[in-house]
């Protein structure tokens, strides 16, 4: 977390100093500014003493998925099935047995062996030299 705020860098103090605010003007409006009543954007709708019953009544187990319990209680499942489950078990076996990134085992194990087949042989696990001296070629001085 510590680092994340230090990425901030100069814009957290600047952050810190001003906090987010909204300010909402608690005085009465004068007759001059106009009215700035509220007002509904939609003309209300006669529903005929039918209200909206929310689904909570209807259905105690409601989900959110359908109107319909029965289908609301499947979708439910097969969702936490799907998004939980498979998504667990599926992407933790994906992750596990992806290729050697880097090819970093691979070189563990290369070096290992390399030591083991030098110290069969008696040499050091280092030469001196990392290069062949004879191989290099070094201009001459008056190249320089």
């Amino acid at each position: 977390m510590l680092t994340r705020l230090l990425r901030l860098g100069p814009a957290l103090p600047r952050l810190l100093a001003r906090p987010p605010a909204r300010f909402v003007s608690q005085s009465k409006p004068s007759g001059a500014a106009g009215s700035p009543a509220m007002t509904e954007l939609h003309p209300t709708v006669d529903q005929g003493g039918h209200g909206e019953v929310s689904q909570y009544v209807k259905n105690p187990d409601y989900h959110g998925f359908s109107s319909d319990p029965v289908v609301d209680e499947w979708n439910m499942r097969v969702a936490f099935f799907f998004g939980i489950s498979l998504t667990l078990v599926i992407g933790s076996a994906f992750i596990h047995y992806l290729p050697d990134h880097g090819m970093r085992q691979w070189a563990r194990r290369e070096a290992e062996r390399v030591i083991q087949q030098r110290e069969q042989e008696g040499l050091p696990l280092i030469d001196e030299n990392y290069y062949d001296p004879n191989k290099i070629i070094l201009p001459s001085s008056g190249e320089e």
